[in-house]
């Protein structure tokens, strides 16, 4: 049984011979059939739900009533991963598949943020078990949880600090909505929607009577449909965070010339064509707005672009426009994504989930080693773990960017050398080769991890 999956009654997601299944249990059956009787028809025709096939296998437990096995997602992320804009999308996604389950009789039992995946900036509902027969008289079962997953961290995001959005790998079932209350600037209070599905929803819960002491409000399915609406609205009118930025404009603010840039990326792209398709995925460290992953997608590659900073991710996902072959995502690879949830198994950590073909680390080696205070050793390792060949950019002391970050601080770095730089890569790879890059003091280097 898969990690993330074990706490639905419904059924769980299992590997067997490295294919993964979805188990249905006999429980959950009249509800897949009703879901089968045209909802999922309807959403996956339209993109907004993964396709699945129904498999002639026995389940793993006595329960199973099916086996399905779902279209693979090539790269699994989460809500903490996402830019302002990816979540938004997702919030949206979640609000129209409910509103497509309200016209077929059904509804969604949850509203997580898990539930929903991304295929390059292609944001995509996975759980195929979430549908439940439509009880009009009753209210809708994950209106709080929509609002915890994506309604309260993307309103905190927005008007209080974008980089918030960090809080929800903390808070796996999302943002409390008492804490976004205390985040939240009095400003936002002037949207109703927000002070509604929000302040007003926090001191419900507040006040809550105990289960079974009075009787909850009766609802009727155009009351179900207002609420999405309502919903919709509150998610739509939260503003996208300003575009501050310390290395958004990056490409722009850069020691560069001309001629260097065209060299790097002739340089760059040659590299990526001659791996071709043999580089099913590519990791780009510190993408920023995309500039070299769009070189790595046109080689035929599967590009996940990281980045710390936040408006740059969110620029370079807005840009993309849906482009299904490159997944931008916020990562702080000082401080990567780790295993989490229950047992540390419901959540895998980036290394679990970042093993590549390639990985391009372009200007990136300076921000680490005098950043971060990062030995060179420990960045080649740390590289040399995620895939056999690095495509990585050297930038030395005597570069412009080098020397404006030795500006605000003591000089503590007389191993930064380019001869250190390639000691270490020697120790963690080998067919290693090098080109300067025009019109600059900056080397590329392409190697291949040692197999010993």
């Amino acid at each position: 049984m898969h990690g993330a999956s074990f706490r639905d009654p419904a059924g769980f997601v299992f590997r067997q011979g490295g294919v993964l299944y979805r188990q249905v249990n006999e429980a959950y059956l009249p509800h897949y059939r009703r879901l089968m009787s045209g909802l999922y028809q309807d959403l996956t025709s339209a993109g907004l739900l993964v396709e699945h096939e129904q498999m002639e296998v026995a389940g793993p437990t006595a329960q199973a009533a099916l086996v399905l096995r779902p279209e693979a997602i090539r790269y699994v992320s989460y809500p903490y991963e996402w830019s302002f804009s990816q979540l938004r999308d997702a919030a949206l996604l979640t609000l129209e598949i409910q509103q497509r389950a309200l016209s077929h009789g059904q509804s969604l039992k949850d509203a997580s943020a898990y539930n929903v995946q991304y295929v390059g900036a292609r944001p995509i509902f996975i759980d195929t078990l979430s549908f439940e027969m439509l009880d009009a008289g009753k209210p809708w079962v994950a209106y709080r949880q929509f609002c915890q997953h994506f309604l309260a961290p993307l309103a905190v995001m927005a008007y209080t600090d974008v980089r918030t959005g960090n809080l929800l790998r903390h808070y796996l079932d999302g943002l409390p909505l008492d804490l976004a209350c205390a985040l939240l600037p009095a400003r936002a209070w002037l949207r109703y929607s927000l002070l509604a599905h929000v302040r007003l929803h926090a001191a419900s819960q507040r006040r809550a009577p105990e289960p079974g002491s009075a009787s909850k409000p009766v609802m009727n399915l155009r009351m179900h449909q207002a609420l999405v609406a309502s919903l919709r609205r509150a998610v739509e009118k939260i503003p996208t965070p300003g575009d501050a930025s310390v290395w958004g404009d990056y490409y722009d603010d850069t020691n560069y010339s001309a001629p260097a840039m065209a060299a790097k990326e002739r340089i760059v792209g040659a590299w990526l064509a001659e791996a071709g398709r043999a580089a099913a995925m590519v990791v780009d460290l510190g993408a920023n707005t995309g500039r070299f992953s769009a070189l790595a997608a046109n080689s035929g590659a599967y590009v996940v672009a990281h980045d710390l900073d936040e408006v740059a991710v969110d620029r370079h996902y807005r840009a993309l426009a849906g482009e299904a072959r490159i997944l931008p995502l916020v990562l702080d690879l000082t401080n990567p994504s780790p295993a989490g949830g229950w047992h540390g198994m419901e959540r895998s950590s980036f290394f679990e989930r970042s093993r590549a073909d390639v990985v391009l680390a372009l200007a990136l080696v300076h921000h680490l080693a005098i950043g971060n205070n990062l030995p060179l050793m420990h960045i080649v390792n740390f590289l040399a773990d995620l895939s056999t060949t690095l495509i990585v950019e050297f930038v030395p002391r005597e570069d412009s960017q080098v020397q404006r970050m030795l500006e605000t601080r003591e000089d503590i770095f007389g191993d930064y050398t380019r001869e250190s730089f390639e000691k270490a890569l020697g120790q963690r790879f080998e067919a290693i080769e090098h080109a300067p890059v025009a019109d600059s003091q900056r080397v590329l280097y392409r190697a291949r991890a040692r197999t010993c």
